[in-house]
């Protein structure tokens, strides 16, 4: 009999022991739920939406600014824009609606006023940035040409015609891809020698087979009749070109 309410007691134990147990678990589990929810709430609340401030001058920028829990930081290089009074934001970063931290600073650049026909500057600006710059002072995009170079950022204008501050209405832009190995066009070799071309075609690290040579009436022979790749298309150096000529 003792020993049957000593089990008795044991099971109870242990039932009460596995409920406060399950308790346990369930309010840590609850507890780190809302641990969770907090810390991804106090993040949030120290994100902000950048405002728009183009066109307003630093001191209405700052106020702005202030009522977005953000700083105004004026850059000393002015810009020149064709739309914006001098003295007034030009440029922006981040810029507007751009989620960021509080109390980051917001670079601006001031417009240093309407200089009719002068050409902005956009040498290390990205495609983008000079394209939207392009736009604002209502320049027209007249050429865009690119290069492959490790020398200068990837997607940056490397270069402008008319310069910065040069006369015109259109621009041509260079701007460096990134270096992504060197590549060459084929060139259209139908007609000319295929012994001289294929010289210098290894001369450039090409590896080339003249192959299949076939008479053709009124053609003299060794003159190329067919080609692989053809012309136009990209080629790196060390693949394989193949010459039909004539006999």
């Amino acid at each position: 009999m003792i020993f049957m309410r000593h089990a008795g007691t044991a099971r109870r134990l242990a039932l009460g022991v596995g409920k406060l147990g399950l308790l346990i678990g369930t309010l840590s589990a609850t507890f780190g739920v809302f641990a969770f929810a907090g810390l991804q709430l106090g993040l949030k609340t120290r994100e902000v939406s950048v405002p728009t401030i183009g066109g307003l001058t630093p001191a209405e920028a700052e106020v702005v600014l202030a009522d977005a829990s953000l700083v105004l930081r004026v850059e000393a290089v002015r810009r020149v824009h064709q739309t914006i009074d001098a003295g007034r934001i030009a440029e922006q970063n981040p810029g507007p609606s751009v989620t960021t931290r509080r109390n980051r600073s917001v670079k601006v650049w001031l417009s240093s006023g309407h200089t009719p026909g002068a050409v902005p500057t956009l040498i290390g600006a990205s495609e983008q940035a000079a394209r939207r710059r392009l736009k604002d002072n209502a320049f027209g995009l007249r050429r865009l040409s690119e290069i492959e170079s490790s020398r200068y950022p990837t997607d940056a204008v490397v270069a402008q015609d008319p310069p910065p501050a040069g006369r015109g209405r259109v621009v041509a832009l260079l701007i460096n891809r990134g270096e992504r190995g060197l590549t060459y066009v084929m060139p259209d070799l139908i007609g000319v020698d295929g012994t001289a071309a294929a010289n210098i075609l290894r001369n450039k690290g090409f590896r080339v087979t003249v192959v299949g040579e076939q008479p053709y009436p009124g053609i003299p022979p060794g003159i190329v009749l067919r080609q692989s790749p053809q012309g136009g298309f990209q080629i790196a150096p060390g693949e394989p070109i193949s010459l039909e000529v004539s006999r």
